[in-house]
């Protein structure tokens, strides 16, 4: 495998360089070896998980064409709306329903068994298993090869720079996928991990045929009334904590009731409270049943709101993690609103 920096982009730290490709050759050499071949991103997936699982999908089909690969979503439900203009998002399988013992099982855009949800049982079946990650973790599935790299902006990267590892030309449609990956998990390169690498990315991408407007025109700018209506609500309560810095809000099965929204509508609404001047840490909670709700944390600055998703059962990255807490809303904010405060102080004022 070619390993020279004109070839591949890739981390500037040399020791993390030459670890992504030995994690490359290892995968390289489990898909080589594979008949049958299955693909997952992480539970409520997103456009990164999305576009990496479609991405690679096509990359191990150009590279190696009588493999027979599935793209699975971890959970019994739809593609969200927003991403169903991807190229071959229709391919995409329930792992539910998925019932073979495939030779290799690549989990992409996550880690932790937990986090495949549904598609755990065909983990665990699989041949060999191996990860194409950028989420820090303490406990990784046990795997037969990997690239876990948390200074990649997005699992698309690091897949993007895999495809240029073996050699395979990018196409239209490998590219559209892998830029919504890159564009979604960098908050259209507004967030803090949008590096130098990942606007050389970027830039190949769309070189090889990505198209950053349509992608940006299906997930930012297509927005259904009724969610519009949820966006609205959800303004409207935005309160904040510590003098401002901690900014939230929240919504309800209610609220998606009245208005009509769907609760996968509800992803990007976070930002809104990103938005609020002054604020450090943003904080968005929407129910997504009678006793289960869905936090979604992040930081403007240096602040480490992973610390507090893992207190709280989740996960993430230090700008931008999530976690899901048994209970109401009120309850769960008891329970994190304590933790986001420590995590101010112990910064200092």
């Amino acid at each position: 495998m070619e390993s020279s920096r004109e070839r591949c982009y890739g981390p500037a730290d040399d020791d993390e360089w030459e670890s992504q490709l030995a994690g490359f050759d290892a995968i390289r050499e489990l898909i080589g070896q594979a008949r049958t071949v299955a693909i997952c991103g992480h539970t409520s997936p997103d456009g990164d998980a999305l576009g990496s699982v479609l991405g690679l999908m096509e990359i191990i089909e150009s590279r190696w064409p009588d493999a027979r690969v599935t793209p699975l979503l971890a959970d019994d439900a739809a593609v969200p709306r927003i991403y169903g203009f991807m190229p071959r998002s229709g391919e995409l399988v329930c792992a539910q329903s998925y019932t073979e013992d495939p030779d290799l099982f690549i989990a992409v855009d996550l880690c932790e068994m937990h986090r495949l949800n549904l598609a755990q049982d065909v983990c665990k079946r699989s041949k060999k298993v191996a990860i194409l990650d950028h989420h820090p973790s303490s406990i990784p599935i046990a795997s037969d090869g990997c690239v876990i790299r948390s200074s990649a902006a997005a699992a698309g990267v690091i897949i993007t720079e895999f495809a240029m590892c073996l050699g395979v030309d990018i196409s239209e449609s490998i590219a559209q996928n892998l830029m919504c990956a890159v564009m979604t998990d960098t908050g259209r390169f507004q967030y803090q991990n949008s590096d130098s690498e990942a606007f050389e990315i970027a830039s190949l991408l769309v070189n090889c045929g990505a198209s950053p407007s349509d992608i940006s025109l299906n997930v930012y700018q297509s927005f259904r009334l009724q969610f519009l209506h949820l966006k609205s609500l959800v303004m409207g309560r935005i309160m904040t904590f510590e003098q401002g810095r901690i900014a939230y809000s929240y919504a309800t099965q209610n609220d998606l009731n009245r208005t009509g929204a769907d609760l996968d509508e509800s992803d990007g609404l976070i930002d809104v409270v990103r938005s609020v001047e002054g604020s450090e840490i943003a904080l968005f909670l929407k129910s997504v049943s009678e006793h289960k709700v869905r936090g979604n944390l992040r930081s403007k600055g240096t602040l480490d709101v992973s610390k507090v998703a893992r207190l709280m059962g989740g996960g993430g990255h230090k700008a931008a993690a999530g976690f899901t807490f048994e209970g109401d809303i009120d309850e769960a904010l008891a329970a994190v609103l304590p933790p986001l405060r420590r995590l101010l102080n112990e910064a200092g004022n």
